[in-house]
């Protein structure tokens, strides 16, 4: 399969940035990782992987997809080439280096893409709860304005919706703790859900980001499309793909 026979889902509001988010299909991998699994972190044929990323960075119009070592952290890493050696350890890129894809791995955390067009400035974030909770949308909002930008769109993709995701009470007891405005986005009585991809839009909104859009596809529930890192485990998967959602500035 070409690269152009991809289909990633684009959003509105980072029209005129090459970008995408890109589930399972149109890859080389196969079995539980079938077919565009983009993780170099899973169990995947290395081979394989390359070959995903390969069609993701083409599709783009790039050589070049750069991913990090993501560890839920709110850490911001400021990109101006490819990566030699080891990837750097963080869960946010920003850049104004033309002809880099700036990619994040996902399988339920929520996949955040930032553009500002007009200063050449893009960003991606991962946002699982722990990295949403503890800052890495803000500080990528911070670290892009540093870098010259003013007015910042964003797009949150699929991720794990709230009719899917289940949470303890000790979840929510550290979220009220650690920020008592999250409080809307617990639902349910008996079994609580979270909203996450809502506290993401939220944190957004609060940090100055009036562009965002949230396209609604819940990872966990949509098993031909996107992978899922909850679902697996309750299927009792040894392993799980990584879908990947990534923006680029075209070469000039």
């Amino acid at each position: 399969m070409n690269a152009e026979l991809l289909a990633p889902l684009r959003a509105q509001g980072l029209a005129g940035a090459p970008h995408g988010f890109f589930g399972r299909k149109g890859g080389v991998s196969a079995g539980i990782y079938s077919s565009l699994n983009a993780g170099p972190g899973s169990d995947d044929a290395p081979d394989n992987v390359a070959e995903n990323r390969r069609r993701i960075a083409a599709n783009l119009g790039v050589d070049c997809l750069l991913s990090l070592y993501q560890i839920h952290s709110p850490n911001v890493v400021r990109v101006h080439g490819p990566f030699a050696g080891e990837r750097p350890q963080g869960d946010a890129m920003v850049t104004t280096t033309p002809g880099l894809a700036l990619g994040v791995l996902t399988a339920d955390c929520a996949p955040i893409l930032f553009a500002d067009r007009e200063a050449g400035v893009i960003g991606a974030a991962h946002a699982g709860w722990r990295g949403a909770l503890s800052g890495v949308l803000e500080a990528t909002v911070a670290a892009m304005r540093e870098a010259g930008a003013r007015r910042i769109a964003a797009a949150i993709g699929p991720t794990i919706a709230q009719a899917s995701y289940e949470i303890g009470p000790e979840f929510e007891e550290r979220f009220l703790r650690e920020d008592p405005s999250s409080a809307p986005f617990f639902t349910g009585t008996g079994k609580r859900r979270f909203d996450l991809p809502g506290f993401c839009a939220a944190r957004l909104a609060a940090a100055g980001i009036e562009d965002v859009d949230v396209l609604a596809f819940d990872t966990y529930a949509l098993a031909d499309d996107w992978f899922s890192n909850r679902r697996a485990v309750h299927a009792g998967e040894k392993g799980y793909g990584r879908n990947c959602a990534a923006i680029a500035l075209p070469s000039k």
